[in-house]
């Protein structure tokens, strides 16, 4: 799929030496085809590395995506530089008044605090709420999709006992369902966690469908209002080495950080990392694009709200 950047954004170059189809703003200006409109509320420390990550994920189908790059104007990043948000990010307030075919709202680190401590909760409410009438679908990753369940359903968070981290089997719930369409019967997918939406809590929600879970992940995917709402509790668009940092991080600021589940050969941190989830990572972005963006959102933006 041909995504369409700002022609300096750093990741476009890293995505073309990969041989990915990456579009600047000029080309993308020569073609009669009406783009997917998407957004990005990137709440991640390293901007930059998640917009990688996206990007890659998003490249897998011959749709023409054009990619808006959002920030909490509520929040001061301290890991990513303001020459580089004030170049490519802008703020919601600046593109409320638009309407867009898709919305993915990323994790952010700020799990052992409750969603009223977070310096941009009114902010990220504001933007779910907002959704409900100008965005076709959104997808909610790890953090997010724990904010929704909260937000939309009053499903609060727990706190586990030991961070979740590595590579974890998961079994697809519910195979008549688009979102999981060419999934093997189990796949593997990153977590990196320290707390969960409870399982129980989450089946016995009537407006949600599971449709992945794991025996001890949890939940991994649901769906609600036909893909309007999609949550995924994990980190699918990880690259080969985020768990490597991670786990290097932390290690040298002396926490109690064990060893990526199923990540590194014979739990060997020296051994190079096996990429191990790829391809469905790959198949659920391009799923979601397909069949809950593309083949849903009308023709005119304008018309989205009409649609619901």
């Amino acid at each position: 799929m041909p995504i369409k950047t700002q022609s300096e954004l750093p990741a476009k170059e890293i995505l073309e030496r990969e041989n990915i189809f990456v579009m600047d703003e000029s080309r993308a200006m020569h073609q009669d085809i009406r783009p997917l409109q998407v957004l990005i509320l990137n709440n991640m420390p390293i901007k930059q590395d998640t917009e990688l990550q996206l990007l890659r994920a998003l490249s897998n189908t011959p749709l023409q995506v054009d990619v808006t790059l959002i920030n909490a104007k509520t929040h001061v990043s301290q890991n990513t530089s303001a020459s580089h948000l004030n170049k490519f990010y802008t703020t919601f307030d600046e593109i409320k008044h638009r309407k867009f075919d898709g919305l993915i709202i990323t994790g952010a680190p700020v799990e052992d605090i409750s969603f009223e401590e977070v310096d941009y909760w009114e902010e990220m409410c504001e933007i779910m709420d907002w959704a409900e009438t100008h965005v076709t679908s959104t997808l909610h990753i790890c953090w997010a999709a724990q904010a929704g369940f909260y937000h939309y359903y009053g499903i609060n968070k727990a706190h586990l006992s030991r961070k979740l981290f590595g590579i974890y089997e998961h079994k697809v719930e519910n195979r008549k369902i688009p979102l999981v369409r060419g999934f093997d019967d189990i796949f593997l997918a990153p977590h990196s966690r320290h707390t969960e939406t409870p399982s129980q809590a989450l089946h016995e929600c009537k407006e949600l469908t599971i449709l992945a879970e794991s025996e001890t992940a949890g939940v991994f995917l649901a769906i609600a209002e036909n893909g309007k709402k999609i949550f995924v509790n994990g980190h699918p668009e990880y690259d080969r080495y985020t768990l490597r940092n991670e786990y290097e991080r932390d290690k040298n600021k002396g926490l109690d950080i064990q060893v990526p589940y199923n990540y590194f050969p014979d739990d060997n941190p020296a051994e190079r990392p096996l990429l191990q989830w790829r391809s469905h990572s790959n198949n659920l972005y391009s799923n979601w694009l397909n069949y809950y963006v593309y083949q849903m959102t009308p023709y005119e933006l304008d018309d989205i709200a009409k649609s619901e």
